[in-house]
C-alpha cells in the first residue's frame, strides 16, 4: 500500500471510529462502506481497511454473508465485561497505591485538576484525550492488567463508558469520584483505593444498565457486580 493509501486509511479509520465514539454511528447500526466512502470523499480501499481495524478493536462485527455492524452488546455480555472490568480496575487501584512514585502521582492529579478545568496537559494533552482510568491502569506495575485495560478491552470499554457518562449530572459525580480515587493513592491506602474503584465502576455500570429497556432483569443479573 502506497503511503497515500496508508493515509486515507488512517483519515477513514479516525473519522469512523469517532462517528462511532458519538453515536453517528448506532450501536448495531449498520457501518454501509460505500456511504462512508462518499460521505467521508475517501476511496471504498481504505474505508474497508479503516472497517477491518476497528473489527480488530471489536468495535465492529461481521457475521459470514452479512453486512459489518457496530457492535452491540446483549445484556450479559455487558454486565460480565463491566464485572471483570471492575474487579480489574479495582486491582489497578490496589497496586497504584504502592507502585507508583510520589511524583507519578502529584502528576496524575496535577493532569486531572487540569481536565476538570477543561485546561490542556503540560504537554498539550487536551482534556478529552486525558484518561485516569488508563493512567492508574499503567501505574499500577501488572503488565496483564495494563494489557486488558488499555488494549484488549480499551475502546470496548470506552464505547460503553461514554454512554454512562453522558447521562445529566454524571460527569460531574464521575469527576468527584475519580478525585476521591486519586486521594486514596495519594495518601496510600489500597484498601481505600480498591472500594472507591470498585465503587465508582459499580456506579456507572448500574447508571448504564438502567438506560436500556427491560431494567428488572438487567439488574438482578448484575447483583454479583
Amino acid at each position: 500500500m502506497s503511503s497515500e493509501q496508508q493515509t486515507l486509511a488512517e483519515k477513514a479509520f479516525e473519522s469512523i471510529y469517532a462517528m462511532i465514539m458519538s453515536g453517528a454511528l448506532p450501536l448495531g447500526g449498520i457501518v454501509n462502506e460505500v456511504a462512508l466512502s462518499h460521505t467521508l470523499e475517501i476511496g471504498r480501499g481504505p474505508v474497508r481497511e479503516a472497517v477491518q481495524r476497528l473489527q480488530g478493536l471489536r468495535l465492529v462485527t461481521r457475521e459470514p454473508y452479512m453486512r459489518a455492524r457496530v457492535v452491540s452488546l446483549s445484556v450479559r455480555d455487558m454486565v460480565e465485561i463491566f464485572q471483570l472490568r471492575e474487579a480489574a480496575e479495582g486491582m489497578a487501584a490496589r497496586l497504584a497505591a504502592t507502585h507508583m512514585s510520589d511524583a507519578e502521582i502529584a502528576a496524575l492529579i496535577e493532569r486531572f485538576e487540569r481536565r476538570r478545568a477543561g485546561l490542556p496537559g503540560p504537554d498539550g494533552e487536551t482534556p478529552d484525550v486525558f484518561d485516569v482510568h488508563v493512567r492508574i491502569a499503567e501505574g499500577s506495575g501488572n503488565s496483564r492488567i495494563r494489557h486488558l485495560l488499555c488494549e484488549e478491552l480499551y475502546h470496548l470499554l470506552r464505547l460503553y463508558r461514554r454512554r454512562s457518562g453522558a447521562l445529566p449530572g454524571r460527569r460531574g459525580e464521575a469527576l468527584d469520584e475519580h478525585w476521591q480515587i486519586l486521594r486514596a493513592l495519594q495518601i496510600r491506602d489500597p484498601a481505600l483505593a480498591e472500594s472507591l474503584m470498585r465503587s465508582h465502576i459499580s456506579r456507572a455500570t448500574e447508571l448504564l444498565l438502567a438506560t436500556l429497556p427491560d431494567q428488572a432483569p438487567r439488574r438482578a443479573d448484575n447483583t454479583a457486580a
